[in-house]
């Protein structure tokens, strides 16, 4: 009878558990993201499915956590090592797991986030950047943060992790995901972690940085009436033919200048495209914005939440990431911030910095978080559809961004 009890007892994993406690500090995060995600609704798309994927990874014995392979492309395989691009789909499921089989055939191949962005593309309206032109140039400035923690980054990390690294502060979980899989693969668990959890923070982080740099004068400028100061001298007649040639043009000039960024931007052109276009499309529209992307979302989460195993996870190296993302993070903010205080030393017509603190790419909350704020310091200063304009232009940045690190360093 004790045999059957042992046997019983060594079936379960509660052994490997008790040998390594820190399981226990894995299942705490994963329950910590579901919370998150579930009762706060923060980013619940994305979090569920990587807390959920997180739990899976860590449970010994289940075999779906996955196993990153180093910078040649080794993996221990039964105590074998072997070169994980000579093993076939098929060979990776049977020796490593099916959720290897996922990260290896769908994240690994960097197939999942174009595939992303083109539904975010299909999702996007690029109408107010195009009607305020002028305010693209905040979606710019705001990535100040990437550049400035690559610098920082790279006194603790190799260029390539601190690249990784600093791509968080374009606040945007795809081309986060897409930079770390070209450039440090080891390190996409924490670095998609913190990513997306920042950017589920955006109602938090936002507020914060713009509490800390701007005057209440500046929180009350009020974009309609300065327009009605400063009429603006350009028109366009036919807005619908422009957001056609937009994305057209847009991927154009990136895919001359900028090649490494293609895969993202003309992806998200892509989708934007086939959403201007109509009617005509729209087949195609429903497909990219709906089934494509929400099937990607999934794979993309649990794939993602299964790299966060026990081994990988819980070091320094995730703390300084933590950390570094935070000020990436905080940094991109602060970044169009300054640009919009340079400007109207400038310009007679004045921007509200809110405008610059939403050059990030995490779009609409951080223009609906921006809002919320200029409408507290004045209830009828509806600034939506400007900081949408700094916003969309963001997402383009940080993608070109992405692009200039992995052509440098990749």
């Amino acid at each position: 009878m004790e045999d059957i009890f042992v046997k019983l007892y060594e079936m379960t994993a509660f052994s490997n558990i008790f040998a390594n406690p820190s399981f226990l500090i894995m299942y705490a995060i994963a329950f910590v993201l579901l919370y998150l995600g579930i009762k706060k609704h923060y980013e619940p798309l994305l979090l569920v499915p990587i807390a959920f994927g997180v739990l899976l990874a860590n449970f010994p014995g289940g075999e779906m956590g996955v196993v990153q392979a180093d910078s040649d492309g080794m993996v221990m395989v039964n105590g074998v090592m072997k070169n994980i691009w000579e093993m076939s789909l098929p060979e990776i499921a049977h020796d490593l797991g099916i959720m290897n089989f996922l990260y290896y055939a769908l994240i690994k191949s960097g197939l999942i986030p174009p595939i992303i962005f083109m539904g975010v593309g299909a999702l996007t309206d690029f109408g107010p950047m195009l009607r305020n032109l002028k305010l693209a140039i905040f979606g710019a400035a705001a990535q100040l943060g990437i550049f400035s923690v690559l610098l920082i980054g790279s006194q603790f990390f190799t260029m390539k992790e601190a690249a990784s690294l600093a791509i968080i502060g374009g606040a945007d979980g795809p081309t986060a995901i897409f930079t770390t899989l070209k450039l440090a693969p080891n390190l996409l668990g924490p670095i998609a972690i913190a990513a997306y959890s920042y950017m589920a923070l955006v109602p938090v982080i936002v507020p914060l940085v713009v509490k800390l740099s701007c005057s209440e004068k500046e929180l009350k400028i009020n974009m309609k009436e300065q327009d009605k100061l400063y009429p603006s001298k350009t028109e366009f007649k036919n807005m619908r033919v422009l957001k056609i040639i937009f994305p057209i043009a847009v991927t154009t000039i990136v895919a001359i200048i900028v090649p490494d960024a293609v895969s993202l931007v003309g992806m998200l052109m892509f989708g934007n495209l086939i959403k201007e276009i109509g009617n005509n499309t729209s087949r195609l529209f429903n497909a990219a914005s709906n089934g494509i992307m929400n099937t990607a979302t999934i794979f993309l989460g649990l794939c993602v939440g299964a790299t966060m195993t026990v081994d990988s996870f819980l070091n320094l190296q995730t703390i300084g990431i933590v950390v570094g993302g935070f000020f990436a993070f905080g940094l991109s903010i602060f970044g169009g911030v300054l640009m919009v205080k340079i400007w109207n030393l400038f310009a007679k017509k004045k921007i509200n910095p809110l405008v610059g603190a939403t050059g990030l790419s995490a779009v609409p909350m951080a223009s609906r978080v921006a809002n919320d704020i200029a409408l507290k310091y004045d209830p009828k200063n509806h600034v939506l559809n400007y900081c949408m304009s700094s916003n969309v232009s963001g997402v383009i940045g940080s993608a070109v961004a992405a692009g200039i690190l992995i052509s440098f360093l990749g």
